[in-house]
């Protein structure tokens, strides 16, 4: 942006908010084009997305490394202090299927940790930010527990059972965990495997609001390491923590 003959450079949390704004945007219009449902509607999503994010992101930080879970992975980003990684299309079954429970995630880790992040729900016309946190509503009763919509985890459930939270099955990582920053459901408890660009965002936005993010074994997550895979993530209300790691020790 120019204003005069001063450059104006857009914070990289702004700069997150407006790509996964936009490119939820992209991925509204081609739902509306009239083009068929299902993987086809959800190969083009991708496909146009992820051009769209490359781009912007490359212009707006050149000296950035990105991991895309549409591109060719770089051993390169690996000595990169600052690694963009984004997932342009979390969800592309309930997308091609015209549900609201999919996502667009923009984050930006530094030194291996989830630092800025944005996600848009773009069917709820809604992008959460790590810079603007929303307060933490009060616990539902009972608990709410977040699954799987078609394939729960069987540890979620036994632990669901354990704290009789009742069960809430959604579709993409990143509407899950905003549902809990939304104040929607408690805890989210996922071991059925996913990858750097499923959760980054959402963890750098639900950290943000006060949630405990971790590993399953309480272990941190850490970002930018050479196996993309990231298996195994706990996102849940502070105060639920104790309760949850000890339904995990008990399974």
């Amino acid at each position: 942006m120019r204003q005069g003959a001063m450059t104006i450079i857009e914070s990289d949390v702004r700069l997150a908010t407006r790509l996964a704004t936009e490119a939820g945007d992209i991925l509204l219009g081609i739902q509306r084009s009239g083009t068929d449902g299902g993987k086809k509607l959800g190969d083009i999503g991708d496909a146009q997305a992820n051009a769209f994010l490359m781009r912007e992101l490359r212009s707006a930080r050149p000296d950035d490394s990105i991991l895309s879970e549409e591109e060719a992975d770089s051993p390169a980003r690996l000595s990169a202090k600052r690694v963009w990684i984004i997932d342009l299309l979390d969800g592309t079954r309930e997308y091609g299927e015209g549900r609201t429970d999919w996502a667009v995630h923009v984050a930006l880790v530094i030194d291996g940790i989830a630092t800025v992040g944005a996600v848009a729900l773009p069917a709820l016309h809604l992008t959460l930010t790590s810079d603007r946190p929303l307060p933490l509503r009060p616990a539902n009763t009972p608990l709410k527990m977040l699954v799987s919509r078609t394939r729960p985890a069987a540890e979620a459930v036994a632990v669901a059972e354990r704290l009789g939270a009742d069960l809430l099955p959604m579709g993409s990582a990143g509407a899950k965990a905003m549902a809990v920053v939304r104040g929607e459901a408690d805890i989210y408890l996922h071991t059925g495997g996913q990858y750097q660009w499923d959760n980054a965002a959402p963890v750098a936005v639900a950290h943000a609001t006060g949630l405990y993010c971790a590993r399953v074994d309480g272990s941190p997550l850490i970002y930018n390491q050479p196996e993309t895979s990231l298996p195994d993530l706990l996102i849940c209300r502070p105060e639920l923590t104790e309760r949850v790691m000890q339904a995990l020790t008990a399974l």
